[in-house]
């Protein structure tokens, strides 16, 4: 299934249905008067957000949605049946946002959140309602209310407990199919991966997350340089984030302050997020060269960079350790103090 992350709909509500002109017409009940029902109320445009789902791709091959209008109503004082109403069912993390890209409607960030986007029109009145001692016998009914109209964005920003940050070509795909069954494109070149991917860790039964692998970011990503800042809102929601360096390149330090720089330039408070940091692909380097650059790496972010590669599995059990610690302090289950003291559970992950 193709990744989506954005589209622009149209969205109508129904509307209502018209009231009826009607009179009793009993042989033997002289008199009777007007009998017209109402007409029914015109479907309503929900947004509801469902487990299971990913991306957005079905709103690439429907963009129009529009609800059935009411029922028109009828003799005898029979009111007609409300219009059906159209559900527009999203992966969780969705936002609605208006026509302008940037008025955020409705954040759909809890599984089973159900808005109300659109409401439908009223049912017109039937003659039944005008009547009086003055007009005895109305012969107008009132059209249904029109229903309501308007485009808007369904943005997709994916929810995970870490992302997974860095340069491209930098073995985030490779670490995230190491660690879970998550099988992204892994390949040698840069720019390999195009869209987000998500992979569960397990590292018990009873300790699981989720991580969020973006595609790799460059300088003046939060420009809209490269894939820009498309798919750096996938990672807002993330509760930390692994930064990952590619430690056979020249200068470590130069592709830490790059993404660095980019995560402060773009805001949402990315730059505010618990960063672990990794010196990945050690398993390219020589005893010397691991310890230098994990020196120069400690000198500029102030703490030491943990030694991992995706493909040997060296140092990433430690790795997703100090991980699960953030997600526990995350929801709330540890707190500060006691997140440096989780125990490992036996039988646990192994690369």
């Amino acid at each position: 299934m193709k990744f989506l992350d954005q589209a622009k709909i149209y969205i109508r509500s129904g509307n209502g249905g018209a009231g009826s002109v009607s009179f009793r017409r009993e042989k033997f009940i002289p008199n009777g008067g007007p009998d017209g029902g109402d007409g029914g109320k015109g479907g309503d445009v929900w947004v509801e957000a469902a487990d299971g789902l990913n991306t957005l791709i079905d709103f690439r091959y429907q963009q129009h949605f529009k609800a059935q209008t009411g029922h028109h109503g009828q003799g005898r004082q029979m009111h007609g049946a409300k219009g059906e109403d159209v559900v527009l069912r999203v992966p969780v993390g969705t936002q609605v946002l208006d026509e302008d890209k940037e008025t955020v409607l409705v954040d759909l960030d809890e599984p089973g959140m159900k808005v109300k986007l659109l409401s439908g029109g009223n049912g017109g009145w039937g003659n039944t309602r005008f009547k009086g001692p003055v007009n005895q016998a109305p012969r107008h009914a009132n059209p249904g209310q029109e229903g309501q109209e308007r485009w808007i964005w369904l943005r997709l920003k994916l929810i995970a407990d870490i992302g997974l940050a860095g340069l491209p070509n930098a073995g985030k795909s490779t670490f995230l199919s190491a660690v879970s069954a998550a099988r992204p494109k892994v390949a040698d070149y840069p720019f390999t991966t195009l869209t987000p991917n998500l992979g569960m860790v397990d590292l018990s039964p009873s300790e699981r997350f989720v991580i969020a692998d973006i595609p790799g970011l460059i300088e003046g990503a939060s420009e809209g340089a490269g894939l820009g800042t498309r798919f750096l809102g996938h990672v807002e929601r993330s509760a930390s984030l692994i930064h990952l360096i590619d430690g056979t390149q020249d200068d470590v330090v130069e592709a830490y302050r790059i993404i660095r720089g980019e995560l402060e330039a773009y805001g949402e408070g990315l730059a505010d997020k618990t960063e672990i940091l990794a010196l990945n692909k050690i398993d390219a380097l020589t005893p010397e060269a691991r310890e230098e650059k994990a020196a120069a790496l400690e000198a500029v972010a102030g703490r030491r960079p943990m030694l991992v590669s995706g493909v040997s599995g060296e140092g990433v059990t430690e790795l997703l350790r100090a991980a699960w610690a953030e997600v526990k302090l995350t929801r709330g289950e540890v707190t500060d103090e006691g997140a440096d003291m989780i125990p490992e559970t036996p039988g646990g992950w192994q690369p």
